[in-house]
């Protein structure tokens, strides 16, 4: 026990590590990939600080080299999720107990340990598991992942010192409590540091976590656990049940002390389960918080007065849409050009494109790797068919290739209409789409650009314009929560670029600010009188 007025440490972001040639980390890093390659381990669940192996098991492999098996995971079931719910709500008591500076240190010791000890190694998962080029593993496994533990921390302090004001006479206090329950955090496949921010935000917060990482995630999802267990988080307060969703969840959302839902995933999936918990909703001790970021088709819109910027837009679409082979929520996935710049933007950006390189990224020099799964492959094939068709011109790519791993071309498609089915759906992989609009439109396409797509989470603008400007940002002010201007719609930092967006891409919590940690309590607001009244009447009542 201390007696003091705690404050944490300031938080700053993690500096990005280049591996650039001859580097220590990039050797550092090699020599963690040749080790990962090799180790293969059996990954179990983690209940209540037990390792349990169920004996179903599920491979683990690489996407681009996907004969390669990384590690076998245990797949839970509706069995280990009853035992994960019981395991939470028996630590919940002591855990929401716990005084916020210890929980805190806990999450602060995690976040050193992945800056130094853990870095190469939750790096070279990521790119093992998760098909991620050094230079994307390290702004999402490693810095990001760091910066959500140290920035959610400070964020913590910051809300519990918002305080009601008092009059004389009286202390009033508001107690941030943690949910009256269990908060169930569902991960993606395509963030390591969304992963760890969807079970430790709420843990932060005093809440107890059923955490359910992607199964092709399962590799980094472990690395994960371990960390946290290296830095003394206590049994039970996060409890590791990989496995399939249709088995864990029907079990799992229903449950009568489910205290919250912390996803990221597809639109379709959230939808389904906002759907279930509303079937049960006479079951739950309270209205179960719901948190999700899902999908998005992400824009960029050039304005004429770009015409001077025409490399740094092309820079923008290649990168954002080809970084991570498009598997972002916030990659670009369709962009307009006014007709003015598009000959010259052409010149620049088809041959951009080309010269991408693809293939393992153990191999430092390539740009982007494979796609996660078979899945996501067969479902990026059927656009690729689509962008042969009529209304659509392939410039570059357009074809995959599976015989080694799930390879799919960086890909750019020229389409006639605004509304083509390319510029609507989200397509989650390597392909962006195009659309020349007249100069003279410039004002009637960004309403376009803003009601064709159901999805609101990135989008960018290129101008010189300031009337443009701010004219986009207007009629756009609800086509993005994530809005950039002279940028690619990708790379929010966390205590920068709070993320997350609305329409059919989520709640905009925000996910990296201090409005989702908001999320994840129970205020409770208490008023003390310290010498209360002792007779019934009020002046008012007094005759003439």
């Amino acid at each position: 026990m201390i007696t003091a007025t705690v404050r944490v440490p300031p938080p700053v972001n993690e500096p990005v590590k280049t591996y650039a040639p001859g580097s220590a980390e990039r050797a550092e890093l090699k020599a963690m990939l040749a080790q990962v390659e090799q180790e293969q381990p059996e990954i179990p669940l983690l209940i209540g600080g037990k390792e349990v192996r169920t004996g179903r098991t599920f491979e683990v492999r690489a996407p681009f080299r996907h004969r390669h098996v990384l590690a076998k995971g245990h797949a839970a079931g509706p069995e280990e999720a009853r035992a994960a719910i019981t395991a939470a709500m028996k630590a919940r008591h002591d855990w929401g107990q716990t005084p916020f500076h210890e929980r805190a240190a806990i999450f602060l010791r995690a976040a050193e340990l992945l800056t130094t000890k853990h870095r190469a190694r939750i790096n070279a998962a990521t790119m093992w598991g998760q098909a991620k080029t050094a230079h994307q593993a390290e702004i999402d496994a490693a810095c990001e992942a760091i910066d959500f533990l140290r920035f959610n921390v400070a964020f913590a302090q910051e809300l519990y010192a918002q305080q009601p004001q008092s009059a004389p006479g009286t202390w009033n206090q508001t107690d941030y409590r943690p949910l009256d329950g269990f908060v169930f955090a569902v991960a993606p496949f395509n963030f390591t540091a969304i992963a760890l921010n969807l079970c430790t935000s709420p843990a932060l917060m005093g809440n107890t976590v059923v955490f359910k990482p992607a199964e092709t995630a399962t590799l980094s999802g472990w690395t994960i656990m371990q960390v946290l267990r290296e830095a003394g988080l206590p049994d039970g307060v996060i409890n590791f049940v990989p496995g399939p969703g249709s088995q864990l969840g029907p079990e799992i959302l229903p449950h009568p002390d489910l205290g919250g839902l912390h996803f990221t995933g597809s639109t379709g999936t959230f939808n389904t389960m906002w759907r279930t918990v509303g079937e049960h909703l006479p079951k739950y001790r309270q209205y179960p918080r719901l948190v999700g970021e899902t999908g998005g088709k992400d824009f960029i819109f050039v304005h004429p007065s770009a015409a001077e910027d025409l490399d740094a837009v092309a820079v923008a679409i290649a990168r954002g849409g080809y970084e991570y082979q498009g598997q972002k929520c916030s990659a670009c996935s369709r962009v307009f050009l006014p007709q003015s710049l598009w000959p010259k933007l052409k010149e620049r950006l088809v041959p951009m494109i080309e010269g991408i390189t693809m293939g393992a990224p153990t191999d430092f020099r390539n740009f982007m790797s494979a796609v996660i799964d078979e899945k996501s492959f067969i479902s990026i094939g059927r656009y690729l068919e689509l962008a042969k068709g009529s209304g659509a011109n392939v410039l570059v790519g357009g074809k995959a290739n599976r015989s080694e791993g799930w390879f799919v071309q960086p890909t750019l498609v020229e389409v006639s209409s605004p509304t083509h089915t390319l510029m609507v759906e989200e397509i989650f992989g390597p392909v962006v789409s195009l659309y020349v609009y007249p100069d003279k439109e410039y004002e009637a396409t960004l309403e376009v650009c803003d009601q064709a797509s159901p999805y609101a989470l990135t989008g960018s603008i290129f101008a010189r314009d300031r009337q443009a400007i701010s004219l986009a940002s207007q009629k756009l002010r609800h086509a993005a929560g994530n809005f950039y201007i002279n940028d690619k719609p990708t790379g929010a930092v966390v205590g920068q670029q709070p993320f997350g967006g609305a329409r059919g891409s989520g709640t905009n919590d925000k996910a990296g600010s201090l409005l989702n940690l908001l999320r994840w309590t129970s205020p409770r607001t208490i008023k003390e009188t310290f010498v209360p009244p002792t007779a019934l009447g009020y002046p008012s009542l007094a005759a003439e």
